[in-house]
């Protein structure tokens, strides 16, 4: 190999780009997870006036605590079933940015280190051989 391949610098400048917009991936997708959490929040329920604000009580054991929870309306449960059917793709899209990025890094690295051990190869070679001629015009041959 008579010249690099890739360019070592120029991969680590397109990984800090990536970097870059993987963040503000992340800051996206935590905004749109708090603004799916306050619309259903604020969505409203399918109990007429003041009764959706009252907890909710079921049939209970004798001796226990009635269940108590905010009512949920609709709107909420199908925000709340979305994001629970997108959490998968929403995960997965954030591990395959990570292995790609440390992917690129570990294989430019990897690279790098094989280019280094190519030249570390041929000055030992370089060596034996200069190694070799000095005896050799040692001893006259």
């Amino acid at each position: 190999m008579t010249a690099w391949d890739i360019k070592p610098q120029g991969v680590h400048g397109r990984l800090k780009v990536v970097g870059t917009h993987a963040g503000d991936l992340e800051t996206a997708l935590n905004a749109m997870v708090t603004a799916m959490s306050e619309a259903a929040t604020h969505a409203g329920t399918a109990v007429p006036g003041t009764a959706a604000s009252l907890p909710v009580a079921g049939p209970v054991a004798v001796g226990a605590e009635p269940l108590s929870h905010p009512t949920l309306g609709p709107v909420a449960a199908a925000l709340g079933t979305y994001m629970t059917a997108r959490k998968p793709q929403l995960k997965s899209m954030a591990e395959r940015i990570q292995a790609a990025v440390l992917g690129a890094a570990t294989a430019t690295n990897a690279y790098v280190e094989g280019d280094l051990d190519a030249a570390k190869q041929a000055q030992d070679a370089a060596r034996s051989v200069r190694l070799d001629l000095l005896k050799d015009m040692r001893t006259g041959k």
